[in-house]
């Protein structure tokens, strides 16, 4: 293997070891926040973590014994996640918008958020870049599950914060209907094999 293509997987392979160290810093974080505020929301975005570990996961198995046959089945784990994000999110914001459930907003599941919206959006543009260079599918499509990880993100934050300064507490379900749509995009580009 050329030097240049081992250099970008590595870089590969580091990007991924960063999202899967975050998120599981983030599904303890997040589990203790949405016990302590009630939040579906919070819940919500410590399961699409859980996803994200998954990901990143099948990505570094791919990542070390690259061929076309880890590819496939790299980018069909890879859909079922999405869809698996995509139903959660579908049920949580249903469930939240009947029950007229309301969390208590903290300035830790705030700051949490915006820092890693911040961190996902950085993560998923290298994964973008390398994952082009080395011409592999699995990275760019888990790329893709980074990038629905920081709108999410972003989605979440903009719930508990017009909640916390409005009192709208209907904000955060609705704004994770927004992330059901590009997960659903995404499930199906995945599941058909990552063809553009």
């Amino acid at each position: 293997m050329p030097a240049d293509r081992l250099s970008l997987r590595r870089a590969g392979i580091a990007l991924e070891a960063v999202t899967l160290g975050w998120n599981v810093v983030g599904v303890v974080l997040l589990a203790i926040l949405a016990y302590r505020s009630g939040s579906v929301a919070l819940l919500g975005f410590g399961l699409d973590s859980l996803i994200e570990i998954g990901a990143s996961t099948v990505v570094i198995w791919e990542l070390t014994g690259a061929d076309e046959r880890r590819q496939r089945i790299g980018i069909r784990l890879i859909g079922i996640a999405f869809v698996l994000l995509a139903v959660y999110l579908l049920v949580q914001a249903g469930a939240v918008l009947l029950s007229g459930h309301r969390a208590v907003p903290l300035l830790g599941g705030i700051g949490w958020t915006a820092l890693t919206a911040l961190v996902m959006f950085a993560l998923a543009a290298g994964k973008s870049r390398i994952g082009r260079a080395l011409q592999n599918p699995v990275l760019i499509t888990e790329g893709r599950v980074t990038l629905v990880d920081g709108i999410l993100a972003t989605s979440v934050l903009a719930g508990i914060a017009l909640d916390a300064l409005f009192g709208w507490w209907w904000a955060d379900p609705l704004a994770g209907l927004v992330i059901v749509f590009y997960a659903v995009r995404e499930a199906v580009h995945a599941l058909r094999g990552g063809e553009s």
